[in-house]
């Protein structure tokens, strides 16, 4: 996978390149700014203070270095950031071990999908060092078929087939008292009436039903149908932000102003309706899309970056997103082809294994 550069680097020389990528390498790898006399030490560079300096107030009034406060060292932009992610940054493949281990995290049989998307969530936190994100998927075929199988005294599995062929398994509290023929009649009556239709669609004949006491069924069937439809999701087509790890954010905070940026992060977390729509833009996305600080509204003020991929089925349609967000200096090269190939696990395993 590779990011196509921007035109902008047709502006740096190759001086003004070596020094921007030390640069931004160092920020990225230890937070903190980098002055001349310190690229000058490093050794990689037979340029003396004076003439890094001068490129570097170069690189500034292109707008790619910001100098904080009052110190003599300089930090990438997020226009910096940018060019160096677009143009400069070499992303690598994941080993067949971090694929192996990818695979058996997320891949693990028969969970329900929540839990299923709620450990991709976690596992990208953890190996990203970020929050990690997932979308849930809108939840928009009509099911086929559906029939409930004890587990034990008191745990009932519901198992959902879809018209396009996908099936998910749903765990439930068994009520109390309930006889096995009242497991084959809630089957039978709740198969007869999601036939063709989606769950939302559904939910609304049945409770419109149930309301006007127009049902046969028994009083222990008819509480498993009624705690099934309260389990079984939202509204229609409802979306969902799964988020996981922001414990990790505060890993590595140096100093006041980095835990005021947490703090800022945390509020932006919480808007999660705008996250969703931030994401979603991933729909218009061929791979992975990255959305580094001001870029987004959303992070005008803690100047956090997000990394998301969309997952797909096996018709490519999108139905949902993955990704990370956490602060901009972020490992890029290690992020990056980790999120792209979470949701290429993830949208395969929603969709059977196919």
């Amino acid at each position: 996978m590779s990011l196509e550069p921007t035109s902008s680097l047709a502006g740096l020389d190759n001086r003004m390149r070596t020094i921007f990528r030390e640069i931004v390498e160092s920020y990225l790898e230890t937070g903190e700014p980098v002055g001349s006399r310190t690229l000058s030490q490093a050794g990689r560079l037979s340029l003396s203070p004076a003439s890094i300096r001068n490129t570097m107030s170069d690189l500034a009034q292109l707008g790619l270095l910001t100098a904080p406060h009052s110190s003599a060292g300089r930090l990438p932009t997020h226009s910096g950031l940018r060019l160096f992610v677009d143009g400069l940054l070499q992303i690598g493949e994941l080993s067949a071990n971090e694929r192996r281990a990818i695979e058996g995290q997320v891949g693990a049989s028969g969970r329900p999908v929540k839990d299923l998307l709620g450990e991709a969530s976690a596992m990208l936190s953890g190996l990203a060092g970020g929050a990690g994100l997932v979308m849930t998927p809108k939840q928009e075929a009509p099911l086929r078929h559906i029939e409930f199988v004890s587990i034990s005294p008191v745990e009932t599995l519901a198992v959902l087939v879809f018209a396009d062929g996908h099936v998910e398994n749903r765990l439930m509290t068994t009520p109390d008292g309930l006889p096995p023929a009242s497991l084959v009649e809630a089957g039978n009556y709740l198969s007869t009436r999601l036939k063709g239709r989606t769950l939302g669609e559904a939910r609304r004949a049945i409770e419109e039903e149930m309301a006007a006491h127009q049902t046969q069924l028994d009083e222990a069937a008819q509480s498993l149908v009624t705690r099934g439809l309260a389990d079984w999701g939202g509204p229609e087509g409802e979306q969902s932000l799964i988020i996981r790890g922001q414990a990790k954010l505060l890993e590595n905070v140096q100093a006041a102003e980095d835990l005021e940026r947490i703090r800022l992060l945390f509020d932006d977390i919480e808007r999660k309706r705008e996250l969703i729509a931030l994401m979603d833009k991933a729909r218009d996305a061929d791979g992975v899309r990255l959305f580094i600080g001001a870029e987004n509204p959303l992070f005008s003020l803690s100047g956090s970056s997000v990394i998301v991929a969309p997952y797909m089925n096996s018709e490519q349609e999108i139905v949902g997103a993955l990704g990370v967000i956490g602060p901009t200096r972020l490992n890029y090269a290690r992020v990056i082809p980790l999120v792209d190939y979470t949701a290429r696990v993830v949208g395969k395993i929603l969709d059977g294994g196919r």
